[in-house]
C-alpha cells in the first residue's frame, strides 16, 4: 500500500445519515470522490454490525469500527474483538433489575432485552428506526456481548458510574446510555486497525457529532466535528464543517483537502 495513502473514518448517526437517519446524496457522491481520489474509506460507530449492513452495501465498503471499537473489522476479516464481562454484567443486570431499569445486549447479530416492553426502549430505539427488541432472559449468558444499552434518565446515571467502574458510560439519547469495557473507544479500534495498514498518523482522518467520538477525533491526525456536532467535541476537534443536513460531509472533505 502506497505510504501516503489516506484513510477517513465516519461515524454514523449526525454524520452519514442526516437528522432524519438518510443519506445524504452529496454525502454518497462524496465518498465516491473520495475512492475515486484513492483514499480508504471506513465506518466507526456505536451501532452493532446488524445496524448498518445496508449501508455498508450502499457505501461499499468493508472496513468499520463498531460497537464504539469493540468489534472491528478489515475488509470482511473480525480482526479485533472486546466482549464486556459476563460477571460484570451479571452483576450490573442484578441491580438495575431491583432499580427497573431495562437493558439491552447486542453482539455482532442481533439484540435482546431483559424485558418485554418499556417506553424508554421504544423512544430511544425508535429514533434509530429500530423497534423494540424481543425479550431473552438468558442472552447475556448465551453469547459474547460486545455492548450493553441501559435505560435511564441522566438524573440517575451517577449510582452507576460510582458502583460499576469496570465500565464505561457514554449516554447517546436523553432515555439511553451505552455500556463499554472501561477503555472503550473509538479510537481503541480504530488504532487496532491502525496496526494492520502502513498509514502514517497525519493521514488519518475523521468525521463525527457525539459523545462517543471524542476520543476518536483526538487520536487521528485530523478531527473534523460536525456543524450539528455536541458542544464538546468542537473543543477537540481540528476543524468544524457544516450540519449534516447542509452537506457538511462534502463540505467537510473540501476543508481538509480530500476533494478538489
Amino acid at each position: 500500500m502506497d505510504n501516503n495513502k489516506k484513510i477517513v473514518f465516519f461515524d454514523i448517526d449526525g454524520t452519514l445519515l442526516d437528522h432524519n437517519k438518510e443519506l445524504p446524496a452529496s454525502t454518497k457522491q462524496a465518498i465516491a470522490k473520495l475512492k475515486e481520489n484513492g483514499v480508504y474509506v471506513a465506518i466507526a460507530t456505536g451501532r452493532a454490525p446488524f445496524m448498518f449492513e445496508d449501508l455498508r452495501q450502499e457505501l461499499n465498503i468493508d472496513t468499520f469500527v463498531s460497537f464504539n471499537g469493540q468489534y472491528v473489522v478489515f475488509e470482511g476479516e473480525v480482526i479485533y474483538k472486546n466482549p464486556l464481562s459476563l460477571e460484570k454484567m451479571q452483576l450490573l443486570r442484578k441491580y438495575s433489575e431491583q432499580q427497573k431499569h431495562p437493558l439491552v445486549y447486542m453482539n455482532h447479530e442481533t439484540m435482546k432485552s431483559n424485558v418485554t416492553d418499556h417506553p424508554f426502549i421504544h423512544e430511544s430505539m425508535g429514533s434509530l428506526k429500530f423497534l423494540h427488541p424481543e425479550q431473552d432472559q438468558n442472552f447475556l449468558e448465551e453469547t459474547e456481548i460486545y455492548q450493553a444499552l441501559l435505560f435511564i434518565e441522566e438524573k440517575d446515571q451517577q449510582t452507576y458510574l460510582d458502583a460499576y467502574k469496570d465500565f464505561h458510560f457514554i449516554r447517546w439519547h436523553s432515555y439511553s446510555t451505552d455500556i463499554l469495557p472501561k477503555g472503550g473507544s473509538k479510537a481503541i479500534g480504530i488504532q487496532r486497525m491502525l496496526e494492520r495498514l502502513p498509514f502514517k498518523k497525519e493521514n488519518v482522518f475523521a468525521f463525527g457529532d457525539g459523545l462517543n467520538d471524542i476520543e476518536m477525533l483526538e487520536f487521528v491526525g485530523t478531527g473534523v466535528a460536525m456543524g450539528n456536532g455536541h458542544p464538546k467535541l468542537f473543543e477537540v476537534a481540528d476543524r468544524v464543517t457544516k450540519d449534516v443536513g447542509e452537506d457538511g460531509i462534502k463540505h467537510g472533505l473540501e476543508l481538509v483537502g480530500l476533494l478538489k
